[in-house]
């Protein structure tokens, strides 16, 4: 490949250097397809590997770059759209609920889902750990946070440990009423423990959702779900369906 020389621009260097680098993975590479590594790029196109590094930064944050464990930088393919809008009536584990439990564990939850729960400093409280994906890819990751006020049958002999354990508190919830649920999006940096899941690198731009339950006039559950910005396009819509869709030009419900 030949050396491309950056002309000078209004704009910062790295954001004109993002727009020639999307022109080229139209033109020159496929879904999927390795880049070269950062040396051969920053010679390539006559940048700091600084910029080069804000760059490629920015367009995984787009979606359109993928950095993968053990691979190297890839060529991301277009991003799914993910529906995360449900009626004001359905509880996790609802039917329809595409989420799959994994594991349910007593633990203090972070301080400012104890404050959303009304928790005491210090309380356990039931905390679910469930997945969701699509066509064998991980694409999101729940934390689901439970009090015991809110499932106050829920008996250790009913289901120990692990996913029984989570499915039969998600069971206990369909007793109560749902009086409504809110929900905020806003983007973050993966944890090391939501990286692993969602096969990114830590500090990998993700999309958290957090929803809170509402029963009796209390907030009965929070729930935290992670998912990969590089291949999620979240979508909200006014049916319960949940749906993946693999297509771009295909919206979800």
């Amino acid at each position: 490949m030949g050396t491309t020389q950056l002309e000078a621009a209004p704009e910062p260097k790295y954001w004109h250097l993002k727009t020639v680098l999307s022109e080229a993975l139209d033109s020159e590479f496929a879904v999927g397809e390795i880049l070269p590594n950062e040396r051969e790029l920053a010679a390539r196109f006559g940048v700091a590997r600084a910029t080069l590094r804000q760059a490629l930064e920015q367009l995984e944050l787009e979606g359109r770059l993928q950095r993968r464990r053990g691979v190297g930088t890839t060529v991301a393919p277009p991003r799914v759209g993910v529906a995360v809008a449900s009626t004001d009536q359905d509880w996790p584990g609802a039917s329809g609920d595409a989420w799959q439990a994994v594991d349910c564990t007593p633990a203090v939850p972070p301080a400012a889902v104890a404050e959303t729960l009304g928790t005491a400093p210090g309380e356990t409280v039931h905390v679910l750990r469930r997945t969701r994906v699509s066509h064998g890819q991980p694409v999101a990751a729940e934390l689901l946070y439970v009090p015991s006020a809110s499932v106050p049958d829920l008996t250790a002999i009913d289901a120990p440990s692990g996913a029984a354990r989570a499915r039969a508190v998600l069971r206990e919830l369909q007793r109560f009423g749902l009086d409504g649920q809110d929900r905020a999006v806003e983007l973050g940096s993966a944890r090391a423990d939501d990286a692993k899941e969602l096969d990114r690198l830590p500090g990998a731009p993700v999309l958290v959702v957090t929803t809170r339950y509402f029963s009796q006039g209390e907030t009965a559950a929070v729930s935290v779900a992670t998912y990969r910005a590089d291949t999620c396009r979240l979508t909200f819509g006014d049916t319960p369906e949940v749906e993946i869709n693999h297509t771009p030009t295909t919206q979800a419900s």
